[in-house]
């Protein structure tokens, strides 16, 4: 079975209905027929609530929590062995620490990161990303 990391881009793409939601709906609809593994970092997660949060109030924000919920993505916590490691990326590809997160995930989990930051370009061609168009 396929994983993939979803990181802030690829479920905010999703959730404002950019031109990249496209490939997430794919994603996500291949996560409901079960041939592939969707998870994303709390963290990650976290960015988005916040960005809401800051942009369009809590009841948007609660309401995106919430329309998130129902869908195959496995949410993972942010345990103190993952920060580290996060921090570890974070000095070695000068990343943003909430980034990082997301690359913790992909190793840990052998996935693919699914993104449309360019900021991943850092991490060479040695690492699978799905780029989603911005």
């Amino acid at each position: 079975m396929r994983a993939y990391v979803f990181d802030a881009s690829a479920l905010w793409a999703f959730l404002q209905h950019k031109p990249a939601a496209a490939k997430i709906v794919a994603l996500l609809t291949e996560a409901m027929r079960e041939g592939a593994e969707i998870l994303m970092s709390a963290v990650n997660f976290g960015e988005i609530y916040g960005l809401v949060l800051r942009e369009e109030g809590l009841d948007r924000a609660r309401a995106a929590r919430t329309a998130v919920h129902p869908l195959p993505i496995r949410f993972i916590e942010a345990t103190v062995q993952r920060c580290c490691q996060a921090a570890e990326i974070k000095g070695k590809y000068k990343l943003y620490y909430a980034d990082s997160f997301a690359v913790a995930l992909a190793i840990e989990h052998k996935a693919t990161l699914v993104t449309s930051d360019s900021d991943f370009r850092r991490l060479g061609h040695s690492f699978p990303i799905l780029w989603l168009k911005a």
